[in-house]
């Protein structure tokens, strides 16, 4: 039950969010400063060597150029910018002109923090989406091909066998090569939902299959039979709700790896692109080690991953105790 709740804590809090990203990210995704390129994070403070504030602020940084030719960012003491909470229709804003970096910039001057509470919609909407769609194919078709029987199960199966042959990934950079790199991006977050659908229904259509052979013989459906309800009555009805607790909990744990998909696609230039932020194309600058090495904020993305497809274990792993001691009882 533990495992449970900080799996829906974890992941509520995520979602929250991503879902208010307008109100809760401090600056625009798009909103640059050239100037405060690679900025590091700003330091949030409450005491100034001489008087305890109730509200936190910061040093303003002020670029300057070392002896040694390199760009460097230092604080200046004699600017405080305050934090103001519900400042210009957003949860917190700071006094002055200039953004505010709290996670640092990216490297044509945006604020890293905005840019990450953007991208978490499009990372995570992708992962429940893409999961809904395939889990829904795989229902549809694992209770068909069980129902039935014969050739629609022959059918079925061996289709669902050729995907589970070719390495997923493999299948979905095969998948998004026919599609041209400049089409719309609207278009391209789609294609990746689909494509990745297209990808993950098969294994689910094989154990509901499985499973539906057992149902598909209990008395109430022959019941059902008998007063002339339709097949796909039944199927809707009567057996596909007896697989639920095994497709709720295989859902959860499934998520994580649509989020993975459509992450390793932006990281490589095949997914979602400039403009448009999400997880995998902000960690596509943690290409160069060099990088990493500097601005080491830019490892952030990951981290959200990270700690999305934990929650989502956690969650699946709650969920799964819980309906096996339901069960038990």
């Amino acid at each position: 039950m533990g495992r449970l709740l900080i799996g829906l804590l974890g992941l509520g809090f995520f979602y929250l969010i991503a879902l208010f990203a307008n109100f809760v990210a401090p600056y625009d995704y798009r909103q640059e400063d050239r100037d405060m390129s690679f900025c590091p994070p700003y330091r949030l403070r409450f005491y100034d060597g001489q008087r305890l504030y109730v509200r936190p602020f910061v040093y303003a940084y002020e670029k300057r150029i070392s002896k040694n030719g390199y760009v460097e960012f230092v604080e200046n003491r004699n600017v405080k910018r305050f934090m103001r909470f519900f400042k210009g229709g957003r949860l917190f804003g700071f006094d002055g002109d200039g953004m505010v970096y709290l996670l640092g910039a990216d490297v044509r001057g945006r604020d890293y923090l905005s840019r990450l509470i953007y991208a978490g919609r499009v990372s995570l909407s992708i992962g429940i989406i893409g999961a809904l769609i395939s889990f829904s194919l795989g229902m549809l078709f694992g209770s068909l091909a069980s129902y039935y029987g014969g050739v629609v199960d022959s059918i079925i199966m061996r289709a669902t066998e050729m995907l589970m042959l070719i390495p997923g990934f493999y299948l979905m950079l095969g998948l998004r090569a026919v599609f041209p790199l400049d089409i719309d991006q609207r278009m391209v977050y789609v294609m990746i939902v689909v494509i990745m659908s297209f990808i993950g229904w098969a294994s689910l259509s094989r154990v509901i299959r499985g499973q539906v052979l057992s149902i598909a013989r209990q008395p109430f459906v022959l019941s059902a039979k008998a007063i002339g309800m339709s097949d796909m009555q039944i199927i809707l009805r009567h057996v596909l709700p007896h697989t639920f607790s095994y497709v709720v909990v295989a859902l959860t744990l499934s998520i994580p790896g649509y989020i993975l998909g459509e992450s390793a696609l932006s990281l490589i230039g095949l997914g979602i692109q400039e403009p448009y932020v999400s997880w995998g194309n902000l960690l596509s600058e943690t290409m160069n080690i060099a990088q990493i090495y500097l601005h080491p904020w830019i490892l952030s993305p990951g981290l959200c991953i990270f700690m999305v497809v934990f929650f989502y274990n956690l969650l699946g792993d709650g969920l799964r105790d819980v309906l096996d001691y339901n069960r038990i009882v």
